[in-house]
């Protein structure tokens, strides 16, 4: 997997805390802010849609019937909120 270097700024109370539980983990700060965006579900497009390809053969449903329900599935997610 290629990688990608940013910069990003956190309050100084919040880099202390990742550091330390990075440290307590065993783990690099990188390696827990992307499981951090795994939990929260940031994906790729293409990871999304190889997700609701597998979801949609395993619901053994038509690509357009599939597509309408992950749709709804979202906007009902999104009003929940």
């Amino acid at each position: 997997m290629s990688t990608t270097r940013f910069t990003v700024t956190l309050p100084a109370t919040r880099y202390a805390a990742l550091k330390e539980t990075a440290a307590r983990q065993g783990k690099t700060m990188a390696e827990i802010i992307n499981e951090s965006l795994d939990l929260y579900g940031v994906k790729s497009k293409a990871a999304a849609l190889d997700l609701l390809e597998k979801a949609r053969q395993r619901a053994a449903l038509p690509e357009d019937q599939a597509m309408q329900l992950a749709v709804a599935e979202t906007r009902a997610q999104r009003a929940r909120k």
